[in-house]
């Protein structure tokens, strides 16, 4: 269940209760009059199937609720009522399987923003991926992987091609490339800096490095376990499992290529500053493709069940 925090100008009072009755699987419907003071008006307080839940969104934006009031949107751990039962009951679809765009968008949204803390994140994670592919450590490698930050632009930039909203597209594109932009020069200047002081050489970058070697050396299975990663990595994000986020992380090599790619151009190693920038330019295609085609089957899918229940009939 999802929990809704409504503040409704008197106006619309109406209009918003209207909604919420007509509406399946919308329960435990609280009306506090006057509750509210900036922005002055009623609170409403009630409780919606998640799989209700981009229905209500959507029927409540069309009142201009948004514009005057506010919708706060939190998930519920545990609702013990025989009422929420019956709205789960009675709405479409399974709450797993629901696809609530408004919650997806504004996930996407925080997550894709260039900020000082996303290019920290990236920055390191780079660096650290950087001291793995020297010293040839899977281990420090996989954490990189961990750390990168780069599948929230990746994930806005399916949601924002899906959607065909442009800006949200170019922010994303934004993160992503000034990101690594940043990211990978100041990988380059750590290591020379690491050079400086003995504890990188390019004797050990050009040796024999059997634990690392694929970041380098890209190949059609690079493709697949990125295609894989971006519809694992998107239905996390649609069914609110975000814990698998980092089993996604740790599958693609973007940060490790970027990485590989910084310390290569450090070097002047063109062959392997190439070979890892196929690594991450074939990752990050995947990851989008496989976004974008995820979304757009969940959506249809999505449509048929709620058009089915609709039409009275019980979807297959």
């Amino acid at each position: 269940m999802l929990h809704l925090r409504l503040i409704v100008p008197v106006d619309l009072r109406d209009p918003v209760l209207g909604c919420l009755d007509d509406c399946v699987g919308v329960t435990h419907v609280v009306l506090l009059p006057d509750a509210a003071v900036r922005p002055a008006g009623d609170v409403v307080l009630c409780d919606v199937a998640r799989e209700s839940a981009d229905e209500v969104l959507a029927a409540l934006r069309g009142t201009g609720l948004p514009e005057r009031g506010a919708i706060d949107v939190q998930e519920v751990g545990l609702t013990l009522s025989a009422a929420a039962d019956e709205a789960e009951r009675l709405a479409p679809g399974e709450g797993a399987d629901a696809l609530v765009w408004e919650a997806v968008s504004e996930i996407t949204h925080e997550e894709s923003t260039l900020t000082g803390v996303y290019l920290a994140f990236l920055t390191v994670a780079t660096m650290l991926a950087a001291c793995g592919a020297v010293l040839d450590s899977a281990i420090l490698v996989v954490g990189a992987m961990a750390v990168g930050p780069e599948f929230g632009p990746l994930a806005g930039l399916c949601v924002a091609l899906v959607q065909r909203r442009a800006r949200p597209a170019l922010r994303s594109l934004n993160a992503l490339v000034a990101g690594f932009a940043v990211a990978m020069a100041l990988t380059v200047v750590f290591t020379l800096l690491l050079d400086g002081l003995g504890l990188f050489s390019q004797e050990k970058f050009d040796a024999v490095r059997p634990n690392t070697s694929f970041i380098w050396q890209p190949d059609a299975t690079s493709f697949v376990v990125a295609f894989l990663a971006g519809i694992a990595g998107l239905l996390s994000l649609t069914s609110s499992k975000a814990g698998m986020l980092v089993g996604v992380a740790i599958s693609v090599t973007t940060v490790p290529a970027a990485a590989n790619a910084a310390v290569a151009l450090g070097y002047g190693d063109f062959r392997q500053f190439w070979g890892s920038s196929v690594q991450l330019l074939l990752n990050m295609a995947g990851i989008v493709l496989a976004g974008v085609l995820t979304l757009l089957v969940q959506h249809g899918a999505w449509r048929r069940i709620r058009r089915q229940a609709r039409e009275g009939r019980t979807p297959a």
